[in-house]
């Protein structure tokens, strides 16, 4: 197996801490998020963005990258479009593109 290969498989399957840290969010799309009118400023929307990161990058960085991005999640903060980055970074990369489009 390349090691292309297996990066590709770890990347889809999430270690035991992010899947630890997954529950919480799990359970609030089963149970809380139904009831609630959908009021999120991003696309995706917060939780489906924690799933994505710590799925992708892990419990470490990707529980930076939802902390990171459910801080931004206010007012003072222009909405749009916010995809989980391909590569960690510690900085934020603006998105390019606009949520209208």
């Amino acid at each position: 197996m390349r090691a292309t290969d297996n990066e590709t498989t770890d990347a889809a399957r999430p270690g035991p801490v992010a899947w630890v840290l997954l529950l919480p969010i799990k359970l609030y799309r089963k149970a809380i998020s139904p009831f609630l009118p959908p009021a999120c400023r991003f696309y995706p929307s917060c939780s489906a963005y924690a799933v994505e990161a710590l799925t992708r990058h892990g419990a470490g960085r990707g529980g930076y990258l939802a902390a990171r991005r459910l801080l931004r999640c206010g007012p003072w903060t222009p909405p749009g479009r916010d995809p989980v980055p391909e590569t960690f970074s510690w900085r934020r990369r603006r998105p390019e593109t606009p949520i209208e489009e």
